[in-house]
């Protein structure tokens, strides 16, 4: 079989792309820092989740905040997380609680779920991210939706209600932004 001279560096590039996969367009969004338990709970209580309410937290670490959901708030609880090893502890902690019927934790990327079912979104991300994760949520939220922000806020959106926390019990401050669409 002949070649011409571009069909070498075609394959080329379709072998390195076979082989790391498609994570080109796959971004992480935050560092792994886990939100402390007073703080998770104070997202849930400002973000008013009621029983049988569907929640989704945007990379959601260990799953802190999808387990409270759904074992203290009776809520239908979604996390998504891009991390492997953080996807496997939180699932596995979920199955050891026998929380799987309304906690739950996707592995994948942020930016390729639908959100439009949620009834409150959690997120602790970079204000970059939330830059980033902005116009895919005012595309796909339904009207009513919150959404707590945890320490940044989202550019161009007004929040509804500003909760200063000056300290966690381990001596650091938090604030929490409600926005509702």
């Amino acid at each position: 079989m002949k070649f011409r001279y571009w069909t070498m560096p075609l394959l080329m590039a379709a072998c390195l792309l076979s082989q790391t996969g498609q994570k080109e367009d796959t971004e992480k969004l935050a560092p792994y820092y886990p939100t402390p338990e007073l703080i998770v709970e104070k997202m849930l209580r400002l973000g008013e989740l009621k029983a049988g309410e569907k929640m989704f937290d945007l990379g959601s670490g260990d799953g802190r905040i999808v387990i409270m959901a759904a074992q203290k708030f009776h809520a239908d609880a979604t996390g998504v997380e891009f991390e492997k090893d953080l996807w496997k502890r939180s699932t596995d902690r979920i199955r050891a609680l026998n929380l799987q019927k309304t906690a739950r934790i996707i592995h994948g990327d942020i930016m390729k779920q639908d959100y439009g079912s949620a009834d409150l979104i959690t997120v602790y991300l970079l204000p970059s991210s939330n830059d980033k994760v902005r116009p895919l949520l005012e595309t796909q939220l339904k009207k009513g939706t919150r959404l707590v922000a945890h320490d940044f806020q989202f550019s161009n959106w007004t929040p509804e209600k500003v909760e200063q926390i000056d300290d966690d019990g381990e001596g650091r401050s938090h604030t929490l932004f409600l926005y509702r669409r």
